[in-house]
């Protein structure tokens, strides 16, 4: 897939809209290359929806734009995004109104960092396995956050092309007797129990109360009341686990890079990505000494008959944030040019 062919002074306003944040920037292109001109980060759960995030961004923005594309964290159906995670209708027609363009495109997050994933360096990558790039071969990405996305990048030997998926959403598969027990106590909280209630920043929170609830891990007085004065446990609970205690806290973490390494698995069958695995997101490059112990690799390549094939699959951490982001622009002058 190549970058943008021809330099264009024209603006574009990309977006990546999650659960937790909006990230906004405005770029501009030359010589195969994205300049980011203006960036703002906002709260997503403080707004009504994307259009009074868009006014206040483009309150500050001295130029004007041309094309707008946004990455957004739930599923595309009949034009518009109802993101599971915010009580939002994202709808094209309303944006571009908003806009003052001609037409918006929108897509799924996952889908605009797979497109960003072209547009990184290598050393904006962090290799887990190294393995053997095949061509053509299928990717795929997997990436936790607030949620938990996944797509498949189909390679037609020339050229790649994203596929939007809600896989994140599937049934979670329990691998050993205590995550069987997991699996009973998530079934008695919310019911029905997908892979997002286990490998995302709640997930981790899910699971640290399993520990705490009924695998008997002693919780010390302490942490307790950290965890139960934050805002949000997920951090806490993974930077004690990075700092080696509490053992619950290093536990929990453990449990949840294991499924996540699983998961990780599970996506490299089902999308046979001999082209490679990128693991995505914001909790990744977090928790990158967690990840190199070898504990996700050893639960990716737990395949059975399939562990020869899973392990020569290359597996990449997308040290890029932002990866996301930049998809979403690349997205609309690729988009508008094919």
């Amino acid at each position: 897939m190549n970058l943008f062919e021809h330099s264009d002074t024209e603006l574009i306003l990309a977006g990546d809209i999650g659960g937790t944040k909006t990230h906004l920037a405005l770029y501009s292109h030359h010589n195969n290359n994205l300049k980011a001109e203006l960036e703002k980060t906002f709260s997503s759960q403080e707004y009504s929806g994307l259009e009074p995030i868009l006014q206040e961004f483009l309150a500050s923005a001295k130029n004007p734009i041309g094309r707008a594309s946004f990455g957004i964290a739930g599923p595309l159906v009949d034009g518009r995004v109802n993101p599971p995670n915010l009580d939002w209708i994202v709808d094209p027609l309303s944006l571009a109104q908003t806009l003052k363009l001609p037409s918006v495109s929108l897509l799924n997050d996952l889908e605009a960092a797979a497109y960003g994933i072209f547009t990184l360096a290598p050393d904006e990558f962090l290799v887990l396995n190294e393995g053997v790039v095949r061509r053509p071969g299928n990717k795929v990405l997997i990436a936790a956050g607030t949620g938990l996305g996944e797509t498949i990048i189909f390679d037609d030997g020339k050229n790649y092309y994203p596929l939007a998926s809600e896989g994140g959403h599937a049934d979670f598969a329990a691998r050993n007797e205590m995550e069987i027990e997991l699996l009973r106590y998530l079934i008695g909280r919310f019911g029905r129990v997908s892979y997002e209630r286990v490998v995302s920043g709640p997930g981790l929170a899910n699971i640290y109360d399993f520990l705490k609830d009924k695998a008997d891990v002693p919780v010390p007085g302490p942490f307790a009341e950290k965890t139960a004065a934050a805002e949000d446990r997920s951090p806490v609970i993974s930077r004690a686990a990075l700092a080696g205690e509490p053992e619950i806290a290093v536990k929990a973490l453990d449990v949840f890079v294991s499924s996540y390494g699983a998961e990780a698995g599970n996506l490299a069958l089902k999308g046979k990505a001999i082209g490679g695995v990128y693991v995505g997101g914001g909790i990744a490059p977090k928790i990158l000494s967690k990840l190199r112990s070898g504990t996700f690799m050893q639960a990716f390549n737990d395949k059975g008959r399939y562990r020869d094939l899973v392990s020569s699959i290359p597996v990449y951490v997308i040290l890029n944030e932002k990866a996301a982001l930049r998809g979403a622009a690349y997205h609309a002058t690729f988009d508008s040019r094919s």
